[in-house]
C-alpha cells in the first residue's frame, strides 16, 4: 500500500475509479452523491479523460452505453430516484453485455424522499429494477477504505464478465471522512477488448453491439447465455465477512453502515454475557447463501437489521431455508437504528427463544 490521506467517501469513489483506469464519467447532480461529479469535473481534464454533466440521468446512462460499447472504462453515479431514471438504460446495457460501473449513494424514499441515509434500494439493485431477466453485481462497502478497494474491484469484475457492477452505499458513507490508504499501483484486468466497436482499420470483421433480438428463439438463446454468465459470477464473486459467529446466541445480518453499528452492539452484548455474531454480505448479489447455511443451526435465531422496511431479510430467510428463525429490525425515512435498540431486540429474541 502507499499514501494515506483523509478523504470524503464520495471523493474516494471518484479517485478509485480514476486509479482503476476510468476515463469517462457521465452523470447528473443529486444529493448525497454530487461530490463524485464535482471531483470528476476537476480531475478528468488532468488525466486526459472526459467528464460530461448530462442533461438528465436518462441521458447519462445512454452515454455510458456508448462509451462502454467502445471498450472504455466508464462510470456513472446517482442517488435513488436518479437510479430509477436510469433503469431502462441499465437493462439495455445488461442485454448488450457491456461492462460499466454504477454508483448509488442511497437516500431515503419512496418518491423524492430526503437526503438522509437509507438502504431502501436493496430490491431495486439486487432484484433488478429494470425490465427483463438480468442481474448486476452489487457491492456494499462499509468503510471509506472499502469504497476505494471495491470500486477498483468493480471495474475489474465488470470487464472480466462484461457485466454491470454497482457500488451501493448510503448518505453516511458518501459524506463521511475517514483515512484511506491508496495502493501505489492498481491491477487492471482485461484491457484488450476484441468485441469493442473501436473501428477495424480493415483488419478484422466489424464488431456490433446490440440489445435487440427480434426472433424469440434467438432472444431465448441470448438470455440463456446471460444466465450462464450469472451462474459463473455467483460461483466466483461472493464476498462476505463473518465475525464472532461460532457459538453465538444470536447472529445479526447487516451490511454497509448498519454493520458498523452492529459491531459496537456486539461489544455491548459481550459486557452483558451475550454472544452476538455478525454476517456482513459485501456482495449483495451474488448473495452469500452458503455462509448463512454454514451457521444456520448455531444461534437461537438470526436478526436482520436494515435501514428499510425489510428487504435483505427475504434473502436471509431464503438462505437459512427454514433451519432457524429470522427476525427483522428496521428504521425508515432516514432514521438510523441505534446500538441500544438493536441490543434490546436481541435480548427480546433470546427471552422468547
Amino acid at each position: 500500500m502507499g499514501e494515506k490521506v483523509l478523504m470524503k467517501g464520495n471523493e474516494v469513489i471518484a479517485e478509485a475509479a480514476l486509479r482503476a483506469g476510468c476515463r469517462f464519467y457521465f452523470g447528473y447532480p443529486i444529493t448525497p452523491q454530487t461530490e463524485i461529479a464535482h471531483y470528476m469535473a476537476k480531475r478528468m481534464p488532468e488525466v486526459n479523460g472526459t467528464f460530461v454533466q448530462a442533461e438528465s440521468e436518462i441521458a447519462a446512462i445512454n452515454m455510458v452505453y456508448g462509451a462502454a460499447s467502445a471498450g472504455a472504462r466508464v462510470l456513472t453515479s446517482s442517488s435513488s430516484p436518479g437510479i430509477s431514471l436510469k433503469q431502462e438504460g441499465i437493462s439495455y446495457i445488461a442485454c448488450a453485455e457491456l461492462p460499466a460501473v454504477i454508483v448509488n449513494i442511497v437516500r431515503c424514499g419512496p418518491g423524492l424522499g430526503g437526503i438522509l441515509p437509507a438502504q431502501c434500494d436493496y430490491f431495486q439493485s439486487v432484484k433488478g429494477g429494470g425490465h427483463g431477466d438480468y442481474r448486476m453485481v452489487v457491492l456494499a462497502p462499509s468503510s471509506v477504505q472499502e469504497l476505494y478497494e471495491l470500486t477498483v474491484d468493480a471495474f475489474n469484475i465488470s470487464d472480466k464478465y462484461r457485466t454491470l457492477t454497482m457500488i451501493m452505499g448510503d448518505g453516511i458513507l458518501g459524506q463521511m471522512m475517514e483515512k484511506v490508504e491508496f495502493r501505489d499501483q492498481e491491477e487492471i484486468f482485461n484491457t484488450e477488448k476484441e468485441w469493442a466497436t473501436t473501428g477495424t482499420g480493415m483488419k478484422r470483421p466489424n464488431n456490433t453491439v446490440q440489445s435487440i433480438y427480434i426472433k424469440p428463439e434467438v432472444l431465448e438463446k441470448h438470455n440463456q447465455k446471460l444466465q450462464d454468465k450469472y451462474a459463473r459470477i455467483a460461483e466466483n464473486e461472493v464476498r462476505v465477512e463473518s465475525y464472532n459467529c461460532e457459538n453465538a446466541d444470536v447472529i445479526v445480518a447487516a451490511y454497509g453502515t448498519v454493520a458498523r453499528i452492529v459491531k459496537n452492539v456486539i461489544k455491548m452484548a459481550a459486557n452483558e454475557g451475550i454472544k452476538v455474531g455478525l454476517i456482513r454480505p459485501i456482495s449483495l448479489w451474488p448473495f452469500p447463501d452458503q455462509e448463512f447455511q454454514k451457521y444456520a443451526r448455531v444461534p437461537k435465531a438470526f436478526l436482520t437489521v436494515e435501514m428499510n422496511a425489510g428487504q435483505m431479510v427475504e434473502d436471509v430467510r431464503l438462505a437459512v431455508n427454514g433451519m432457524n428463525k429470522v427476525h427483522f429490525h428496521g428504521r425508515m425515512g432516514g432514521m438510523i437504528p441505534t446500538q441500544q435498540e438493536i441490543l434490546d431486540k436481541i435480548k427480546e429474541i433470546i427471552s422468547k427463544a
